[in-house]
């Protein structure tokens, strides 16, 4: 019998069905969201100050917006992505910045994600090996996403510009 194959609505990745529930914060499928967990186990235990995590869980903020993606998550992930790729913040940076934005802020405008999603996805960066090579690899995907979302870039650095010294 011929395994079902589901696409994620956010990023394209087609992966086999698991019949995983599709979570309620992304715009994702259950089996890409699962992989996400998978990262995020690596990133949350990784241990090093820069905070790798942040960095994954905005390009997966980014790269999964629209359906039911709130648009705090949006602005949040494309002000950390911008941080992180044209002013060399860390991912530890980035955090203190959304607590920053989180506290000055209620309303978020709605960003509409782009056309064509990053040729980088969370399953890239499982299948590159733990450790240097994957920490890279996780950059590169900021790199791809960030670079997807060049119509809302004006926004996201004026939005930026009161946490950049």
């Amino acid at each position: 019998m011929k395994q079902s194959i589901v696409k994620c609505p956010g990023c394209g990745l087609l992966l086999p069905n698991q019949y995983f529930a599709e979570p309620t914060r992304f715009h994702a499928s259950g089996e890409c969201n699962e992989l996400f967990n998978q990262l995020s186990f690596y990133t949350t235990s990784h241990g090093k100050p820069e905070f790798i995590h942040q960095l994954a869980l905005d390009c997966y903020g980014a790269q999964h917006s629209g359906g039911v993606t709130k648009s705090i998550t949006t602005a949040f992930s494309l002000i950390g992505l911008y941080l992180v790729e044209e002013q060399g913040f860390t991912g530890k940076q980035v955090q203190q910045v959304h607590m920053a934005l989180g506290r000055s802020q209620s309303s978020w405008p709605e960003l509409t994600p782009p056309r064509m999603s990053a040729p980088v996805t969370v399953q890239d960066v499982l299948n590159t090996e733990a450790g240097e090579a994957r920490d890279a690899m996780i950059r590169a995907w900021v790199s791809a996403v960030w670079a997807t979302w060049t119509h809302a870039q004006d926004w996201v650095k004026e939005a930026a510009k009161p946490f950049i010294q």
